[in-house]
């Protein structure tokens, strides 16, 4: 049996764990919404100025934020600027019955190679509330799992149900390959819900006013919604499309004609993605009509171990620097040899988890020394490649003085 919030209808996760009542369950999230009604959060009216930066500002905040994926980061920013343009300074024109599209952004790449960092950067940034869900949680009318409205639910409940400033919003669909009609497999496996997961998406990504249960779940005749328009809210859909390379292959192999084709089966995984069409995603499983709604089509590349390195150490909130600081409030330097940075790249690259895994890694390692933290202030802890590699206890110095 599936729990979830008797309030939000909301399914238990390990990040919005479930409290269980003598009658009901109450999420995480809803205990501090409750909190912030109970002491008056929403009488003090929260100032949120939007900015629109350019597609130059938004590329350097991502900079900022995520390690490479330069090619990605100008095709979101151009998409995201564009549409929040069109939103805020489209009457600032003469008004010629020129209908400007949403730049819904399609984002392909590996797990762990900052989709979700960039959509969280984003909007972080704008100052524009997100959600985020999981498209394999989602189902159509009728089957069991989360109604596709409460997606729109969990934006409603990031702005404190304020329906103008969400309507405003960004949502990240993440997971989104893993409702094709093919299925993982690529043999036709899945049922109809795959497709009637996507037709139900296609009509809130084109804009349509979406009745919302105000306490989530699902919807009963009488009881009331909260309307909310889909029109203006940026959509950015993100899956690793496993298995899409050898359908772009198979596409390349039949137009080997003209000078310098022959060079195209040396191309890496990599290149081979950026060669994407909204053809080779209807063959993957995708309805055309979706597929439509997602003019912008970004492909992130798989990192290397460079990047990892520089992930760890070079973003505002890399996580080396974090750990840096946990271990100077208790006294105590920490430094970690170039080999250990390497070390734990090369973890991460043979699970192929990508960023996501790094601070797994970090936490076995040095779970253990974290645990003898406080008995060790006014030394320097140095981190090696053994400890990272062999559990191996790392290098202890006292300070000087």
């Amino acid at each position: 049996m599936i729990e979830k919030c008797d309030f939000c209808g909301t399914v238990e996760t390990e990040e919005n764990p479930l409290l269980e009542g003598e009658n009901a369950k109450i999420c995480q999230n809803c205990v501090i919404s409750a909190y912030k009604i109970v002491m008056g959060a929403l009488d003090v009216e929260e100032e949120h100025e939007f900015k629109l930066l350019t597609p130059k500002e938004l590329k350097e905040k991502l900079d900022e934020y995520v390690i490479g994926q330069d090619r990605a980061k100008k095709i979101i920013s151009v998409a995201v600027y564009n549409h929040y343009k069109r939103l805020f300074k489209q009457s600032e024109v003469e008004d010629d019955d020129t209908e400007l599209q949403k730049s819904n952004i399609l984002v392909i790449g590996p797990t762990g190679s900052g989709k979700t960092l960039i959509a969280q950067t984003l909007a972080k940034f704008l100052d524009v509330p997100l959600a985020i869900a999981d498209a394999t949680s989602l189902t159509e009318a009728g089957y069991v799992g989360e109604d596709v409205e409460n997606v729109i639910l969990k934006l409603l409940q990031a702005t404190d149900f304020d329906v103008e400033r969400a309507e405003k919003g960004i949502i990240f669909i993440d997971e989104i390959d893993k409702i094709s009609r093919l299925g993982e497999n690529r043999s036709i496996t899945r049922d109809v819900s795959g497709e009637g997961v996507q037709q139900a998406l296609l009509k809130i990504v084109e804009g349509t006013v979406v009745n919302v249960p105000p306490h989530g779940g699902r919807k009963h005749p009488g009881s009331e919604f909260i309307q909310v328009d889909t029109s203006n809210i940026l959509f950015i859909a993100g899956g690793a499309f496993d298995g899409l390379e050898d359908i772009i292959k198979k596409k390349l192999k039949g137009n080997v004609i003209g000078f310098g084709n022959e060079k195209k089966g040396e191309l890496s995984k990599d290149d081979i993605l950026e060669l994407v069409e909204p053809d080779d995603l209807v063959k993957y499983g995708l309805i055309p009509e979706l597929i439509g709604r997602f003019p912008v089509i970004s492909t992130q590349r798989e990192l290397t171990k460079e990047d990892l390195v520089k992930i760890l150490t070079e973003p505002k909130n890399a996580l080396i620097k974090q750990y840096k600081k946990l271990f100077a409030i208790d006294g105590v330097k920490l430094t970690f040899e170039p080999e250990a940075l390497e070390a734990i790249a090369e973890l991460a690259l043979e699970r192929k988890t990508g960023a996501r895994g790094l601070r797994a890694i970090l936490e076995e390692s040095m779970v253990d020394i974290m645990f003898n933290l406080p008995d060790y202030e006014g030394y320097e802890i140095i981190i090696t490649k053994d400890v990272i590699k062999e559990k191996k206890e790392p290098i202890l110095v006292k300070n000087k003085g």
